[in-house]
């Protein structure tokens, strides 16, 4: 499977990300082209959020200096079925607005779309390892403050139970533990406590950081294999990963 991030024109940008609904957006358009070539050769997981779209960089609507929450949703619900309907497979809100799980998941069933599964970010980390992503989404320069009203605090692991029990209750299929190597320890909780597919994101800090140490030669590039393992063996049934594309060969070395 194939996650899809968008890298969205500023001049695209605005207040209320409205760029996110456009049929001929980047996203829909790479759904269509991968869908029209590989068929159902390979899933396709697309994210729901207006971080990419916003001229502010967050993931909602921003009022007074705070997200609203609700009005967000409205709008995250109609993203979920314009990206469901161009084939999306995996819908993967990681917007973390309260209750948007049970909200989108209703209306994907009222729309046919019953068979669309839906990842949550359960566990989204307010953390420091997403800085080389937004640089390439173009999100970082125009983030005004922080996401860490929304997101999740890093020193609270029982929050974290308590967020996946709800998006589960609200009809989430499998649910995300991101960042990944930082956060192995929550990934065990999750697996222990629930029987539902979990899934590490090693996001973009955890690769640049592995990447530069390999480059620089300072470490062999089997730490990458020694990273991917340390997450199955905490507990994840799946893993994304930007060294998707390498890892059968560092495997068999």
């Amino acid at each position: 499977m194939v996650a899809i991030f968008p890298q969205t024109n500023s001049g695209l940008k605005d207040f209320y990300g409205s760029e996110a609904l456009n049929e001929n957006n980047l996203v829909c358009k790479a759904i269509k082209k991968i869908k029209d070539r590989y068929k159902n050769e390979i899933g396709i997981m697309t994210d729901v959020a207006l971080d990419p779209y916003t001229s502010h960089g967050h993931d909602g609507i921003l009022m007074d200096k705070k997200i609203l929450n609700d009005e967000t949703i409205e709008i995250l619900i109609q993203q979920s079925i314009l990206q469901a309907q161009m084939g999306s497979d995996v819908i993967a809100p990681s917007d973390m607005m309260d209750g948007r799980i049970g909200e989108i998941r209703q209306e994907l069933d009222n729309n046919q779309l019953k068979e669309i599964k839906i990842l949550s970010y359960a566990v989204k980390y307010a953390s420091s390892f997403y800085g080389p992503f937004r640089d390439a989404v173009g999100s970082k320069k125009s983030l005004k403050g922080d996401k860490k009203t929304y997101q999740m605090d890093f020193s609270n692991s029982e929050e974290a139970l308590r967020e996946i029990a709800l998006d589960i209750k609200e009809g989430a299929d499998l649910v995300m533990v991101k960042p990944g190597l930082p956060y192995l320890d929550i990934i065990k909780k999750v697996k222990e406590n629930f029987k539902i597919p979990v899934l590490a994101y090693q996001v973009s800090g955890e690769y640049s950081l592995l990447m530069n140490g390999i480059n620089k030669k300072l470490i062999s590039e089997n730490s990458i294999y020694e990273t991917l393992m340390s997450f199955k063996r905490a507990g994840s049934n799946a893993i994304i990963s930007y060294f998707a594309d390498r890892i059968d060969k560092i495997i068999k070395n």
